[in-house]
């Protein structure tokens, strides 16, 4: 039977997530074009003509991954429900402990974007976006009463930061923390953050 032709958008997709497959079992410095073509049974060529480069592969791999987290997360802030429920679920699904797919792949991103200007352009544009988005959610749950904040990106970018560190002492150092302890601690700070008694939170 013949190999099944794909449109350029779905050969694009499918050497995306063979190449995410790929970083996150051999992590982006030794990741190679070869290993992306291996794992569909194409040619090295092929993967080339749709990325004309290693670097700009990892790039393009790391934003389709990112954006999906992305996507849940603006479905997440995107709920009929108040301010303060809509980031206590975000938290909680971002937290390291929560159910977000990308922890490993971000680390090795991070790691990478250090010597990989398209990396780091890629990673540094879609984190702010994840800041921008729960930086929108606090300025409305400002605006509607439900907590005081006067600058909602501080928040943000403090909020993150945390989440952030903890995942990378996580996904590294596995087992030195609970997930009950985890999820006391960024709780605590979401609600520290919103000047709420943390019980509020579940209110």
């Amino acid at each position: 039977m013949g190999r099944v032709r794909l449109n350029v958008t779905e050969r694009r997709e499918d050497l995306l997530r063979a190449a995410v497959e790929q970083i996150e079992v051999r992590g982006v410095s030794a990741v190679r074009i070869a290993d992306v073509a291996a794992v569909l049974g194409v040619s090295n060529a092929l993967v080339l003509y749709h990325f004309s480069s290693k670097e700009k592969l990892v790039a393009a791999a790391f934003a389709y991954a990112a954006e999906a987290d992305l996507a849940h997360l603006r479905t997440l802030l995107g709920r009929r429900t108040s301010a303060v429920r809509r980031l206590r679920d975000a938290v909680r699904w971002y937290a390291p402990t929560g159910q977000a797919k990308g922890w490993r792949l971000w680390i090795e991103g991070w790691a990478a974007s250090l010597r990989e200007p398209a990396l780091r352009e890629v990673a540094g544009d879609l984190d702010q976006q994840w800041k921008a988005e729960l930086a929108e959610v606090i300025e409305e749950g400002a605006a509607a009463g439900e907590f005081h904040c006067d600058d909602p990106m501080s928040v943000a970018w403090r909020l993150t930061a945390l989440l952030d560190g903890l995942a990378v002492q996580m996904t590294s150092y596995a087992g030195p923390l609970s997930q009950a302890t985890l999820l006391e601690w960024t709780e605590d700070a979401l609600a520290r953050e919103l000047g709420l008694e943390r019980a509020a939170l579940n209110a």
